[in-house]
């Protein structure tokens, strides 16, 4: 275990109880709080990679309420609706536009590599939590296995991920980077 597992495992997990009353007071739905709860997990997990928060009960209530926040903006938000042909046109006639769409198509492509990268487990539960929008409930019955389990492995994910994202492999022909974690991906 490394020293930033290790501390969220000393100092992160301890507060989930702080954390869990604070979601149930704040979320009607009580059947998204186990979700809820890893995904601020996550957002943690990812801060305190680049810094360690000083105060970390009043962090982890911002990162909830701002988590909270998301979810009903999320809620919120119209539907996307497909580009017509005529739409696609001009569209690729505006560079700037180009540009974007090309910036968006290689960072997704970057995420796709870093999830095809993971452990068959962990890619089947990101692919389903994330890309299918299961619950982490539906995920372990689809999966058959519990939800605990569901729980470490999308922790594992997301290590990984922030990982390869943040600090992705070098192209071929160039020298291996070392990983901000200290050490390489497994």
């Amino acid at each position: 275990m490394n020293e930033l597992d290790q501390w969220f495992v000393q100092e992160v997990i301890p507060l989930e109880g702080y954390l869990m009353a604070y979601l149930r007071r704040h979320w009607r739905n009580t059947a998204e709080l186990a979700d809820l709860r890893q995904d601020i997990y996550v957002r943690v997990y990812l801060a305190a990679k680049v810094e360690r928060p000083r105060n970390l009960k009043p962090f982890i209530r911002t990162v909830a309420r701002n988590m909270l926040i998301d979810r009903v903006r999320q809620s919120n938000v119209i539907p996307m609706q497909p580009l017509s042909p005529a739409d696609e046109r001009s569209l690729a006639a505006d560079d700037t536009a180009a540009d974007d769409r090309l910036i968006t198509q290689q960072s997704l492509s970057q995420v796709l590599r870093a999830i095809e990268s993971l452990p068959a487990r962990c890619r089947e539960v990101v692919e389903l939590r994330r890309l299918h929008g299961l619950s982490q409930r539906e995920t372990a019955a689809r999966m058959g296995i519990t939800e605990d389990t569901v729980e470490r492995q999308m922790a594992k994910a997301m290590r990984r991920l922030a990982d390869l994202v943040l600090d992705p492999a070098p192209p071929p022909g160039e020298p291996a980077r070392g990983h901000r974690s200290g050490r390489t991906p497994a």
